[in-house]
């Protein structure tokens, strides 16, 4: 294959997965007007839509969000959820009724996946006009965020935060500042973007973003009210101490080993029973090895790039460091978005660059591949507004989607390691303490840029 036909074989692979994320899409909706809720892979509890937002929300205009509810989210969140929601309708008792009542805070949800979909589309135009229709369709409309929506959790704020602190859409260093130290407000797990910034000695950029997330908490702790550092921290080490998975369902959307494991390991579902004793050895064993390679690979590449900065863009270093947050953790699958925004940055060149874009855009299909069937429950839809009679399906995706994931990640490492190896070869060991611009990271029209 000639280098002159590549970028139409690439356009064509791209466009091809973005038509597949618009079928099931299809596919989706059709299924929810036939049967009354949306198929799997979506959430399993379809009483439960949206309720990432309103349970927080009812919390934001009531006390005890840290000592009732025991949230592990900072008062950023439940300042926002405060503002952009209707207080009269969380007076009566947590659950659905506040759900109904709270148009303004249907419509407050939905604007803010609309702002994630266009603000996407505007950054990746930016990187590349090539590939930025397809992969924009594809992650604004693929599973991460469509899963992110119908949970309605608080990600999607997060991520554009993300969007806008670490893309090329901003100019000013100290708005960057301000939306990195947000995003940190509201997913904590996001303070590893910060510190990739040492790597390529960016003092002042790591100082300032330190600045903006310790000012962010203090005026959001003082509107809000409470959130100390302490009640935080005992929330989140009761929330990790506690993770207990004993349904299979609960495999739904992962984006880590971590539920598997805790299903393999768990006591009161006999998983030696289904997969055998053997498989449920190996994979007790086999997990935990796989995350630990991962993560070492990870690491290893960070290193490299401290010692070169020249070898990797700034994006790539962002999707690792936010990647191997999340394979040490136990999140749900929205997560993955803030990880495929800076894949889709990369050019479509080299073998581990490919691998990335192509997963990316896998795991971005809202369909999965069904292997067995449990029996029929009667569940209460929300969408379908009515009780409907669900018949779950035991699909590959909870099984692999989570190693996929972890894969992206992984093949951008190996690519910088890589990297690393050729520029050692050229010229030696000798550190470079400075990043450049590096023209062979930029050398084509529309080749992706470095954002921040």
């Amino acid at each position: 294959m000639t280098a002159a036909r590549l970028p139409r074989v690439q356009l064509i692979i791209e466009y091809g997965f973005a038509a597949a994320v618009f079928a099931a899409i299809i596919y989706s909706l059709w299924f929810l007007s036939q049967f009354g809720y949306l198929p799997q892979p979506f959430f399993y509890d379809y009483g439960d839509t949206w309720m990432d937002w309103f349970n927080p929300a009812y919390w934001s205009h009531q006390p005890g969000a840290y000592d009732a509810y025991m949230t592990i989210y900072p008062p950023l969140s439940y300042a926002i959820l405060k503002f952009i929601t209707w207080g009269p309708c969380y007076v009566n008792a947590e659950g659905g009724w506040s759900r109904d009542c709270d148009v303004y805070g249907a419509i407050s949800l939905h604007l803010i996946w609309v702002a994630c979909v266009v603000l996407t589309g505007l950054t990746l135009r930016k990187v590349d006009r090539r590939t930025w229709l397809p992969r924009s369709f594809a992650l604004g409309f693929g599973l991460p965020m469509l899963w992110g929506l119908d949970r309605g959790n608080l990600v999607m704020l997060a991520y554009i935060c993300v969007l806008l602190a670490y893309g090329p859409l901003l100019r000013s260093a100290r708005l960057r500042w301000l939306f990195a130290g947000m995003a940190i407000n509201l997913k904590i797990y996001l303070i590893g973007t910060v510190f990739t910034q040492l790597l390529y000695r960016r003092w002042r950029w790591f100082e300032g973003t330190l600045v903006a997330t310790l000012s962010v908490y203090l005026v959001s702790y003082m509107i809000f009210g409470s959130g100390s550092p302490a009640e935080i921290y005992h929330n989140i080490l009761d929330y990790s101490n506690g993770l207990v998975i004993d349904n299979p369902l609960d495999l739904w959307m992962a984006s880590s080993l971590h539920p598997l494991m805790a299903l393999l390991d768990s006591a009161q579902f006999p998983s030696t029973l289904y997969v055998g004793s053997r498989i449920a050895e190996f994979g007790s064993t086999a997990l935990p090895i796989i995350t630990l390679a991962a993560q070492g690979t990870i690491l290893a590449a960070a290193a490299a790039v401290w010692w070169r900065p020249n070898i990797a863009p700034r994006h790539r270093l962002i999707a690792l460091s936010i990647g191997i947050a999340l394979m040490t953790t136990e999140v749900s699958g929205y997560t993955e978005t803030l990880v495929i925004l800076f894949v889709f940055m990369e050019r479509f060149e080299g073998i581990g660059r490919r691998v990335a874009i192509l997963l990316s855009y896998l795991v971005c299909i809202p369909a999965d591949i069904s292997i067995d069937r449990l029996p029929p429950m009667v569940k209460e839809s929300f969408l379908g507004g009515r009780p409907v009679v669900a018949e779950y399906m035991v699909q590959l995706g909870p099984f692999i989607r989570p190693m996929l994931f972890i894969a992206i990640p992984v093949a951008l490492a190996l690519v910088s390691l890589r990297a690393f190896a050729a520029d050692l070869r050229t010229d030696g060991w000798r550190p470079s303490w400075r990043f450049r611009n590096d023209a062979r990271l930029l050398a084509r029209p529309g080749a992706p840029i470095s954002p921040v």
